[in-house]
């Protein structure tokens, strides 16, 4: 026979799963996270896909909390399909277009990749040889791990041993800024041993502007213009907007959903372009067409965390194998109020650009994306999976919730029986810990967390926070017994 204990432990488990499941599904529904289903059938006509995109975007906008969004379709090679949604600016009520020159933030280094291997073919430049070959005017600052190993391919595929560098530098359009070479002087010092390992790195592509401006004895802006953008006729693209432009860039918006108002960075090469979805679609179907081993040849395959959604970098690409085999393509960007991605499948010439003036579109991102993915019987990609990560994340927010539940339960219980509660420093020390992270999370601008859950998030940290202040008076000491002892 089971005993009261086993059987009392039994009933325990089947409160907290079924709580769990409950709240958990509270949180995925009152988030905005669960990911309804679509209703579009793979090899649905265009005019059907774009019908059903207009609706589904429309109300992902509104529940995930995005002003604004541009996406272009390519199918068989050609753009088929561009739009723009809701509003560039919220409070003037300014609305998004189409052609309405956007932030594609680190999509940037897709198309500068683009401008380099284009020296390469033309012979001016040797990928493989160290960059300090060509650095006639500028110098490396000192470091211990010495700089003459880095070559062109390190920084294209990001194992160059460079940092990231200081992306919070920036500057309103038209202020005056610190020049490239001064920048890379104060931030391009070695981390690490070229070629040891991916890391990504904003100075690798920093210092590939600087190398394009050392080879050609031109301004890297005059060569992007005439080497990139007019020969592909991305006809809006560019790096110097101004108050002329008509129309504007949008207003972006962080992940607490304040306006940021545009900005430059003094640094180009890394995410720098501002461009329609349109001209980024261009740039894919030429990148396509005239497939290039240096851009889609995965060159590393232990990329940290991006592994968990791509299979390996290229240069300036992500890459994966999709479920039907066929090799994928992809950047993605994000900066302050700015988020992007654009996704190509080269053997099939189908692709797909987002442009997004909200950080908070990681998972409207990926549900387009997932259904698209659909649409062309991929029948997934990788950035599907953020949203069966929302679903872990609720379940187990679910669990902190319950957790919480049936602790503040045995303490009212040990309260009137005047039972000691069990493991009590234990609890206290675990209480401390979750409290003293909620305390440092919220003092943070940005976490890379609530950049992938923006919804769900606060429903995390409130159950984290829950969790901790029931744990902690769990832990305290609750009266005196008889003899004047605590009662734990």
């Amino acid at each position: 026979m089971i005993s009261s204990s086993k059987r009392k432990g039994h009933r325990t488990w089947l409160w907290f799963i079924s709580l769990s499941i409950i709240l958990g599904f509270f949180a995925v529904s009152f988030s905005g996270s669960w990911p309804n289903g679509t209703d579009i059938e793979a090899d649905a006509p265009l005019e059907d896909f774009t019908v059903h995109l207009e609706r589904r975007i429309s109300r992902l906008m509104k529940v995930h909390g995005i002003p604004g969004c541009q996406v272009a379709l390519v199918h068989d090679y050609e753009i088929v399909w561009t739009s723009g949604f809701g509003l560039a600016d919220v409070e003037s009520g300014r609305y998004l277009t189409a052609d309405t020159p956007m932030s594609v933030q680190s999509i940037t280094k897709s198309i500068v990749a683009w401008g380099i291997a284009k020296l390469a073919e033309q012979g001016l430049i040797d990928l493989d040889v160290p960059l300090s070959h060509y650095l006639a005017e500028w110098d490396f600052p000192q470091s211990d791990n010495g700089t003459e190993g880095i070559t062109i391919r390190n920084l294209l595929n990001h194992t160059s041993g460079m940092p990231l560098g200081d992306f919070t530098d920036v500057y309103s359009p038209g202020e005056e800024m610190p020049s490239l070479r001064s920048k890379l002087t104060e931030e391009a010092v070695l981390l690490r041993k070229p070629g040891v390992g991916f890391s990504y790195s904003n100075v690798g592509y920093h210092l590939l502007e600087l190398l394009i401006e050392e080879v050609t004895g031109r301004d890297f802006v005059d060569y992007m213009y005439s080497e990139v953008f007019l020969p592909l006729d991305m006809t809006t693209a560019t790096f110097e907007p101004d108050s002329s432009m008509m129309p504007y860039p949008p207003t972006g918006y962080d992940l607490r959903g304040k306006p940021v108002p545009v900005y430059v960075y003094p640094q180009k090469a890394s995410g720098g372009l501002f461009a329609t979805a349109e001209d980024i679609a261009r740039f894919v179907v030429a990148s396509m067409k005239d497939v290039s081993e240096t851009l889609y040849t995965p060159q590393v395959r232990r990329i940290g965390i991006y592994g968990l959604v791509f299979e390996a970098y290229g240069a300036g690409h992500y890459i994966e194998t999709l479920p039907n085999g066929l090799p994928s393509v992809a950047h993605g960007g994000q900066g302050k109020g700015i988020m992007t991605h654009f996704h190509a499948v080269p053997e099939t010439g189908d692709a797909i650009v987002i442009l997004t003036n909200s950080q908070r579109s990681w998972p409207f991102i990926s549900i387009v994306l997932s259904d698209w993915a659909r649409w062309r019987s991929f029948p997934s990609v990788g950035m599907g999976r953020i949203v069966w990560a929302h679903l872990g994340l609720s379940a187990v927010i679910g669990m902190l919730f319950s957790a919480s539940i049936l602790v503040a339960v045995e303490l009212i219980r040990a309260y009137r029986s005047q039972q000691r509660i069990r493991l009590r420093l234990l609890r206290f020390n675990i209480a401390c810990v979750l409290l003293g992270t909620v305390a440092y999370s919220a003092s943070q601008e940005y976490l890379f967390i609530s950049s992938v859950f923006p919804s769900l998030t606060v429903w995390l940290g409130g159950g984290v926070l829950t969790f901790s202040i029931v744990l902690l008076l769990s832990a305290l000491p609750r009266s005196l017994d008889k003899n004047n002892e605590l009662l734990f």
